[in-house]
């Protein structure tokens, strides 16, 4: 890496906002192993089949793939293991309480490396999508999408 170079890490779950509804967003750390971070860094990371769920009053994100670090030997870690999440106390509580309600699940829809280095999962308080819901959602990138294309071709 050159002097001065950046690299952004901003690894996406892109189907999630086709299946849920996003009702609250958070940033939480997470606890992992050395041989994480590094693959991380290097955009190796999966969130599609992510999912929170509470543990003893913790919440860890479960299924998040994030690939064996190349050249991690035997320290290498598992690549689905789960991990566990930090917030604080209030903003556990009251996810933990809004979770009971009903058809409210925690989604991990964005991990990213902060300024600092540190690895950071954003996770959104979500309700699931009915199948008319899904059409509308299609419907309007599907008109974003062409009203992008007629500006662009008046520009040209």
């Amino acid at each position: 890496m050159v002097k001065g170079e950046k690299h952004i890490i901003d690894i996406r779950n892109k189907r999630a906002s086709f299946e849920y509804f996003f009702l609250q967003t958070y940033t939480a750390g997470m606890q992992l192993c050395g041989t994480e971070i590094k693959s991380i860094r290097e955009g190796k990371a999966n969130l599609t089949d992510a999912y929170c769920s509470f543990l003893n009053n913790e919440l860890w994100v479960n299924n998040l793939h994030i690939a064996e670090y190349r050249f991690g030997s035997y320290y290498n870690h598992e690549a689905k293991r789960s991990r566990k999440l930090l917030l604080n106390k209030n903003e556990l509580k009251k996810l933990e309480g809004k979770t009971k309600e009903k058809g409210l699940t925690i989604i991990p829809i964005l991990l990213f490396v902060d300024s600092r280095g540190f690895a950071k999962l954003e996770i959104a308080l979500a309700k699931g999508k009915h199948s008319y819901d899904k059409r509308e959602t299609i419907k309007q990138s599907e008109s974003k999408r062409e009203l992008d294309r007629m500006m662009k071709k008046q520009y040209e």
